[in-house]
């Protein structure tokens, strides 16, 4: 790992223009800081040297126009590398391992394998001075309120003396250490397990780190002896309004003809089941426990908690698992995601937002379309899903058509191909997508809804004249899908 100065240094990209207001912050959060006991001595040591970072602040505003698919995923942090990798650090640390698992009731194979995919057992434990992101973001990033309060903790660190302002490096975030603690989760969850008298995750010897993370799935209800879940195959005419529809005893799901995807019987013994789809109905069946749950507190992302459970059965020496994956199915872009989620809502489902971010809530929608359209209701977005909401939206939507044989009117065939409120919601949705700003989406075309189909019209060599039009929408459909 590169030592404080050297990394500092590499991560630092200072703003010259933002110098100015950024000192001045720094000068004002003083009060904050100090009223949460922090001393001028610890404050002043902590800022020593710390700049804007830009770096910090185009991460932090980067979303990703792309997302990968679970299984890619996988692929990458459950690798034959990694688990080869975890395997050596799981028998170079066995003893530690084991002393940190009886105190804690957590096997060692889950610690490992949280080790494995948070830092790369420690080689990626991050170079960014965490006192110096979270400074950048709480002055000027999308969660302010949040750095804010994460730095107060991480000065808090500090003054407690298990480290010190240089020696504190971690991701641009604040995450540190071989398992990557936030301020916040170190200050409640992390432990001096080897006795020095520091709570040290950020030194070569991740002993702390591991014993760490323990208490912390220890603390967030984790129960020795239970697996994370189990590979399942589901009858025909499954009820699939179930999936992540609530816990029930594995006697419940067996009654409705679940059975191991081996084909044995559901042990009996576990009362709290729930049952994911992960990649559709076309991917693996998972009734997953209270452990896998508990991972989701680590990181909720069921990515995330599967590719931990999947990594420590390696770890431990368990054969891999024989999922099938959909791997034809694309991912949506960010874009394709926030489009989504806007023609649902238009159409009356809660998706809880359009931020691109598909969770729980836009998979309840989804699930919730599915089912009302005849479709199989796995909560499961796809750029086929997409397009079966356009068209519902399409259809919904259409003018009514005259009586079969009777010529329409010029006044009908002009309303006919007038955009309706829908369609206006549509566009104001495509056009944010687009990264073109509406000012919202309320279905009326005004000033900013206008100015931001001109700077579309402008800038994507569309032909029409910019009137708001059928015409434009389709045009804004095809730059939202890349055609």
């Amino acid at each position: 790992m590169l030592s404080g100065g050297v990394a500092a240094k590499e991560a630092s990209v200072s703003d010259p223009a933002r110098t100015p207001g950024f000192e001045a912050w720094i000068r004002s959060f003083e009060g904050e800081a100090r009223r949460a006991g922090i001393s001028e001595q610890t404050y002043r040591a902590a800022f020593a040297g710390i700049t804007y970072n830009d770096r910090v602040h185009e991460l932090d505003q980067r979303q990703p126009e792309f997302a990968s698919q679970i299984w890619d995923y996988l692929g990458l942090l459950v690798s034959e590398e990694r688990i080869s990798k975890g395997k050596v650090q799981f028998q170079t640390n066995y003893a530690r391992l084991v002393e940190i698992s009886e105190r804690y009731n957590v096997p060692p194979q889950i610690l490992t394998a949280v080790w494995g995919i948070e830092s790369n057992y420690g080689t990626n434990r991050g170079t960014f001075r965490v006192i110096e992101a979270l400074a950048t973001l709480g002055y000027e990033g999308r969660r302010d309120q949040w750095a804010r309060g994460q730095l107060i903790d991480a000065l808090l660190i500090l003054r407690n003396g298990d480290t010190t302002s240089e020696q504190m490096l971690g991701s641009w975030a604040g995450a540190m250490g071989h398992t990557q603690f936030i301020p916040s989760s170190y200050q409640s969850l992390a432990v001096d397990f080897d006795g020095d008298g520091r709570r040290d995750i950020w030194s070569d010897d991740p002993t702390d780190a591991l014993a760490s993370t323990a208490n912390y799935l220890a603390k967030s209800g984790w129960r020795p002896g239970e697996p994370w879940g189990f590979h399942v195959a589901l009858p025909q005419n499954f009820n699939y309004a179930l999936v992540q529809g609530g816990r029930k005893p594995m006697a419940e799901w067996a009654a409705m003809g679940v059975r191991l995807h081996s084909g044995g019987d559901l042990p009996a013994q576990y009362d709290n089941a729930e049952l994911i789809l992960p990649a559709g109905a076309n991917g693996p069946a998972l009734l997953t426990l209270n452990n896998f749950r508990t991972i989701l507190r680590y990181n909720n992302a069921t990515s995330y908690a599967l590719a931990v459970s999947l990594l420590a059965e390696r770890i431990a020496g368990q054969p891999p698992r024989n999922f099938v994956w959909p791997e034809d199915e694309r991912a949506l872009s960010l874009t394709e995601s926030k489009d989504l989620q806007g023609l649902l809502t238009q159409m009356g489902y809660d998706t809880g937002g359009i931020d691109g971010r598909l969770g729980r809530n836009s998979r309840t929608a989804i699930r919730d379309f599915q089912r009302s359209h005849g479709l199989v209701p796995d909560g499961f977005p796809s750029s086929k899903l997409l397009e079966q909401v356009r068209k519902a939206l399409a259809v919904r939507d259409a003018p009514i058509s005259l009586t079969p044989g009777k010529p329409r009117s010029p006044e009908a065939q002009s309303s006919a191909q007038s955009p309706s409120p829908a369609d206006i919601r549509e566009m104001q949705v495509l056009l944010t997508g687009l990264g073109f700003d509406t000012d919202g989406v309320d279905g009326k075309a005004g000033p900013r809804t206008r100015s931001a189909i001109g700077d579309f019209v402008r800038s994507s060599g569309y032909q029409g004249e910019g009137d708001i039009s059928l015409t434009l929408l389709d045009a804004l459909r095809r730059a939202a899908r890349g055609d």
